[in-house]
């Protein structure tokens, strides 16, 4: 068996505007993979992997120091919560008591991705923890009772581990004491070409999902489930993530229901592949959901390592619960009580395509 990560490497990534410490982790096995993360957020920042011919490159984006992330980014590879995604109507309703949102757009009524000081915003504490048979890291978080309004004082886990084959291993866990709701995920961007590269239309997607949910003009869902089979949003074969984006008005940004045979069950969710570089990308989750973005928005302004990122020049999987539960009992839920324990694992494969 190849050995997964064998040691984590520890250093100053700077500081925040008040004076917080800011650490990077570093995870890397014996086939050269390797795996940065900072506290800031416990935000990825490096996922290198070779390509056919073995020459490495960074395949989720990235900036280039901390000030550039402290300015403000599109949530490059960041831990995103309480709630990734969207909630409607300004707040919600938990057994008869309103709690409204901090950071809610006053035009339409929306809070998105925890708001404005989420979970991104955030330096987390960190330790190397051992992962089965090999290394990681385990950040933590404790958000208080009200913070962007939500209830509830919530104790938060993630943990990044690096196999000896090429797995990039994401556990989640939260306990609550109060009665609230919780929805986390990684916000990377991947380009399987390399962060830089140019943009990903050619590169290939499958999603093992044959439904997607119906959202109205400002992406809060309908409630409805609607299928795939005979529109731009079927992924169900490897298909060119550009060869019907001029079909969907304003690019994909959909969430798909995962496929699964049980509930909880950590099924295989997405595959994504360069045929340039021969990189492959596999996606398994316990998450019901997953949200295709193509990076739609981003702009030609922000850049890493003299390369500027423009639209289209990444893509997003972030595996979640659905956008708007709170509002829709019909979806699998996020509320989290006492006693009880949120645990979601994603998992990232790397590969080379045969």
């Amino acid at each position: 068996m190849t050995a997964g990560a064998k040691e984590v490497g520890k250093s100053e990534y700077g500081e925040t505007a008040d004076g917080a410490k800011v650490d990077l982790y570093s995870l890397r096995n014996d086939h050269g993979m390797e795996v940065r993360v900072m506290t800031y957020g416990a935000t990825l920042i490096g996922v290198d992997v070779p390509d056919r011919e073995g020459n490495r490159e960074n395949v989720t984006l990235y900036l280039d120091s901390l000030d550039d992330y402290l300015g403000g980014h599109p949530l490059f590879g960041s831990v995103v919560g309480r709630f990734a995604n969207r909630i409607d109507k300004g707040g919600f309703t938990i057994d008869g008591v309103r709690y409204a949102l901090e950071s809610v757009n006053p035009r339409n009524g929306v809070h998105i991705h925890g708001g404005k000081t989420g979970f991104q915003k955030q330096v987390w504490e960190a330790e190397e923890v051992d992962v089965k048979d090999t290394k990681g890291v385990r950040f933590t978080l404790t958000s208080a009772d009200g913070h962007e309004g939500y209830p509830g004082t919530v104790k938060v886990e993630v943990t990044y581990a690096l196999t000896g084959t090429d797995e990039l291993l994401t556990e989640y866990k939260a306990t609550t004491d109060k009665p609230t709701h919780v929805n986390l995920t990684n916000h990377a961007y991947w380009n399987l070409a390399g962060a830089g590269s140019g943009d990903v239309l050619g590169q290939k997607l499958m999603l093992k999902a044959t439904r997607y949910l119906e959202f109205d003009e400002r992406k809060i869902p309908t409630g409805k489930l609607l299928k795939v089979e005979g529109t731009p949003l079927d992924f169900r074969e490897a298909t060119p993530i550009g060869a019907r984006l001029e079909q969907v008005p304003g690019g994909y940004d959909h969430c798909y229901v995962v496929d699964r045979q049980r509930a909880g069950e950590l099924a295989y969710c997405a595959r994504a592949e360069d045929p340039v570089s021969g990189r492959l990308l596999e996606i398994f989750t316990t998450q019901p959901g997953v949200q295709f973005y193509t990076a739609n928005g981003l702009s030609a302004k922000l850049e890493a390592g003299g390369k500027r990122y423009g639209k289209h020049h990444g893509f997003c999987l972030e595996t979640q619960a659905y956008p708007d539960t709170p509002h829709h009992p019909e979806f699998p839920g996020t509320l989290l009580r006492p006693g009880e324990l949120y645990h979601e694992i994603t998992v990232y494969s790397f590969g080379l395509l045969k």
